[in-house]
This record gives structure tokens, sequence and C-alpha cells, in this order.
């Protein structure tokens, strides 16, 4: 009777030293959780009512697809890929298609809350190889009060490939502001920038942007006034022969582009 009750009482205090064992071991082996990635893997995917670059139509304003894809380091290292569709027009022909492959180097200066950001940039068109370039690039990001602003500056130097135009090299400088209505789900933004060199579309010229966007979810759904400063009396005077004034002006043209974009 006692040897029963002895094992029945050493069988407990077994149970009961288990027990506060698996206790201890079960939250330190739920705090060992695998640290997080230093790199980060981020895409988009988006329709167009056309394709607008630096304020001229790329697609002869027709509906373009679009996407893109990148990898970033938590150092500030990036590297990304973007892609759109094309249709050719008498005024731009890339080919069909546009891949673009850029990377770079991203960090904030100190505690000034400016952001910088280099790289280089490449301009690919599978449909028309005699046209690739790159270029180099650079950009400041600030925060003033609710606004975000950002003045950049992409800059083609000499190569083959624009062997072809008069001047060998061209300079893109251009502004933005960015920022949410209060109260809303809605955010404003505008772009204002400067084409001078090689890529002068009939003469060096202005192009800009502002529009207003609202996002659900993963997509974004916006609407923008595109255009330049390129005018109709400007478009009969281009120099691209066997390129009519419509067709010019057209490409330049002020138009509202709108698209839809899901992120992941």
């Amino acid at each position: 009777m006692r040897t029963s009750i002895k094992s029945r009482v050493a069988k407990a205090a077994a149970a009961l030293s288990l027990a506060v064992i698996a206790g201890y071991a079960v939250p330190a082996m739920a705090d060992e959780t695998a640290p997080p990635s230093d790199f980060k893997i981020s895409g988009s995917a988006a329709v167009t009512s056309q394709y607008r670059f630096r304020g001229i139509s790329q697609s002869n304003n027709q509906p373009a697809v679009q996407g893109a894809i990148t990898v970033a380091h938590s150092s500030g290292f990036y590297v990304s890929t973007w892609g759109s569709s094309a249709t050719a027009s008498p005024a731009v022909n890339i080919g069909g298609t546009e891949i673009d492959v850029y990377g770079g180097f991203t960090h904030g200066i100190a505690d000034s809350g400016v952001t910088f950001d280099v790289g280089v940039y490449g301009y690919l068109y599978p449909g028309a190889p005699g046209l690739n370039y790159y270029e180099v690039y650079g950009s400041l990001t600030k925060a003033l009060g609710p606004i975000n602003a950002k003045a950049g500056v992409n800059f083609a130097p000499k190569q083959k490939n624009l062997d072809i135009y008069t001047t060998h090299t061209n300079t893109y400088v251009y502004g933005e502001l960015s920022g949410s209505i209060p109260n809303t789900p809605f955010t404003i933004h505008t772009h204002l920038g400067h084409t001078g060199g090689a890529f002068d579309y009939t003469k060096q010229y202005l192009d800009y942007t502002a529009g207003i966007s609202t996002t659900w979810k993963n997509l974004t759904f916006d609407v923008s006034a595109v255009g330049t400063n390129v005018s109709k009396q400007d478009s009969r005077d281009n120099p691209f022969l066997g390129v009519s004034a419509g067709e010019m002006h057209r490409a330049a043209k002020s138009v509202a582009v709108i698209s839809l974009t899901a992120t992941f």
C-alpha cells in the first residue's frame, strides 16, 4: 500500500516536473523566430489609357500595359526593371516594347530629413535596338509639412546611339510636389520637367503632369492631365522629315491619362 502511494507520488512529481519544464521550454521555442530579411521584393502591374514619357506619347495615344519589379536591400542599394507596351506612331516609334533596367543607392542625409537617390538607368527597345541608351540620375526628396517635394536630374552622356542626333547628350531636370488631401482618401501629385539636348521635341520643351489618385487595398486609381508646351506652330516647324505637323502635335498635346495599378 505504502509502495503504491509512493509510486503514485513519484509519478505525479515527475509529471509536474515535465509540465514545469515544458512551460519554460514552449515560450523559448516560440521566441526563436527567423530574423527579417535584408532584402525586399516588390512589384506592380498597370493598365493605362496611354503611355506618356516626359509628356510625349510613346503609344500613339493608345492604351498600354505596364509592369515593374524591384529588389531592394536594407542598406539602400536596389535594382529594378520596368516594361511597357508601346504602339508605334509616325511621330514616335520605339519598336512596340520598352524595357527599362536600372539600379542605384538611396539613403537619408544625417538628420536633415533629406533623402538622396543616385543610379544608372538603361532604356532598352527590343524592336528598335538602335534607340537603346542610358542615363545617370540623381534626386533629393524632403517632406515639407504635409507636402513631399522632390527635385532631380537625368543626364544622358555621349554614347553611340545618340550619335544620330545633332546634340550628343541630353539633360532632363524636374521638380515634383505631392501630398494627401486631409480627411480624404485622395492624393494630389504634380510634376514639371525640362528636356534639353538630343531628345528635344521640335525644340527644348517643358512637360507637366497634375493628377489625383486614390488607393484601395493594393489598387491605385489615378487620373492625370499630362502635356507639354509644344505648340502647333512648333509642330509645323518640326525637323523630322516625313512626319506631319498634326502627328507631331498629337503626340505632345495635353491629354487626360487614366490608370489602374496593382502593387504586390
